[in-house]
């Protein structure tokens, strides 16, 4: 085949390029992808969807107030409602990573939505006279209010499965939290003897605070319905038409089924992109209570003959190439390596969003590339969590009960009764002779054996009270 028949020319501000014949992309494209060979990656779905939400939106918007003829508009919300599909994503060249404020990107979707568009209108991809990826798909916007409303758009729609994930998370660890109830345990502090605790209680915290993570991100995700859309390139609105202007969010609203609002200060909102920062910290938040709570797993887990030994994970792999019958906790490893690259990602995002400068700021690609990685790892760290761990944790019960009658933390309860000082004397010589505190205290008298069923009683220690008893009105003090 001959080079004609194999390429097409195409002109952009910097020169002609040939690009091959078949491609819905173009020369701006084509330019990003060689110019930004960082991750080897493709921009997300998520964003080429949200990319096509936009520029159906601006289509039909652009068409209500005049600007932009019937049959152009069919051919290019036709263009985007097959991206919405998941057609032509692999026309979509360019690094996620990219200099230029993600220009490359908008300009991507833009060659795409406008040779698709051609095409359905019977013309050749290249015929930009029929439809003009800048005249036409990209009228009335800029680089700088698409690219973060469609981050924006992008984070609504993969939060989604982060929040249901989550919720699966909350109600498995609150199933746990019941069926352990009954399980009187040793605390610790510090890694030491505290009181006891019941291990449902832990297993109930532990929900409390995915709970709180879940709430947290969903009001940091309120931040993302503000949109600069209609502010073009510096919020001002140059360009813009007014019918344009004051329809683009609500047209975008329908079009997306998500409630979006118009930024009451178009500037600001091209200027800072803090509300990403703010939806970063709550994701960083939620790793670290997942993070914790997988450490306490492996930390209950361990042994099993060596360790606490208080509960089991489910046994997923053999844990060693060389130990036979070894079996690590590799889930909860799994969450924590995750929690720890989200945390190194909500610091390129405060970094980056840090970084802009007056009215832009130019380092949005790196932000949405960070925040995509954490929001669909840590989803997909939930979900192996609850299907492959939380639910399959069982209480090794007689283990719970001997370390908790081997403590000497149980001496807290006797402060009330006896005092500290002589509290901490009968801790000191149990620790010191082995001998158990309730043997030391029946030995020497101190209380007698229903006053100290009483106050030892292990489940009466996990839960507040009073001195109801007559035994124990009258104490050692």
């Amino acid at each position: 085949m001959t080079e004609s028949q194999l390429f097409r020319l195409e002109m952009d501000s910097i020169s002609e390029r040939q690009v091959p014949k078949d491609a819905y992309f173009g020369v701006q494209s084509l330019r990003g992808m060689e110019n930004f060979r960082i991750t080897g990656l493709k921009i997300h779905p998520a964003f080429i969807q949200s990319l096509a939400y936009i520029k159906k939106a601006a289509a039909l918007t652009n068409n209500q107030s005049g600007l932009l003829a019937d049959d152009k508009t069919q051919a290019i919300i036709q263009a985007c409602d097959e991206l919405l599909k998941g057609r032509l994503h692999d026309q979509f060249i360019v690094d996620p990573i990219q200099g230029g404020a993600g220009t490359s990107m908008n300009m991507n979707a833009n060659e795409v939505i406008a040779n698709r568009a051609i095409e359905i209108l019977g013309g050749e991809r290249g015929q930009y006279s029929i439809v003009h990826p800048n005249d036409h798909v990209n009228y009335g916007q800029s680089t700088n209010d698409v690219i973060p409303t469609a981050g924006k758009i992008s984070t609504f729609l993969l939060l989604n499965d982060l929040q249901r994930q989550l919720s699966r998370l909350f109600v498995a660890l609150n199933t746990k939290a019941d069926e352990f109830d009954h399980i009187i345990k040793m605390g610790r502090t510090q890694m030491q003897d505290a009181v006891p605790i019941r291990l449902g209680q832990e297993f109930k915290a532990y929900a409390n605070a995915v709970m709180r993570d879940i709430k947290r991100i969903e009001k940091a995700l309120d931040e993302m319905r503000d949109l600069n859309m209609g502010g073009t390139a510096i919020g001002t609105g140059i360009n813009a038409d007014e019918y344009y202007f004051d329809k683009i969010v609500p047209n975008l609203s329908n079009i997306t089924q998500i409630h979006f609002r118009q930024a009451n200060n178009l500037i600001d909102a091209t200027q800072n992109i803090d509300p990403f920062v703010a939806v970063s910290g709550a994701i960083k938040a939620c790793a670290v209570t997942l993070s914790k709570i997988a450490n306490d797993l492996r930390l209950l887990s361990s042994g099993p003959r060596t360790g606490f030994g208080e509960i089991n994970l489910p046994a997923k792999q053999n844990g060693s190439s060389i130990m036979p019958g070894k079996i690590n906790p590799v889930i909860p490893e799994v969450v924590n390596q995750v929690a720890f690259k989200v945390i190194g990602n909500d610091m390129t995002i405060t970094m980056a969003a840090e970084g802009g400068q007056l009215e832009l700021n130019a380092f949005e690609p790196v932000i949405f590339y960070c925040l995509f990685e954490s929001i669909d790892t840590l989803a997909g760290a939930v979900n192996t969590f609850v299907d492959n761990c939380i639910v399959g944790i069982t209480a090794n019960e007689d283990r719970c009960r001997e370390l908790v009658e081997q403590s000497v933390g149980m001496v807290t309860a006797l402060c009330p009764h006896i005092g500290y000082h002589k509290s901490a004397q009968i801790a000191k010589e149990a620790l010191k002779t082995n001998v158990s505190v309730r043997e030391i205290i029946l030995r020497d008298g101190i209380l007698n054996e229903s006053q100290l069923a009483e106050i030892l009683d292990p489940f009466s220690m996990t839960q507040p009270g009073i001195l109801r008893s007559d035994s124990l009105k009258t104490n050692n003090l």
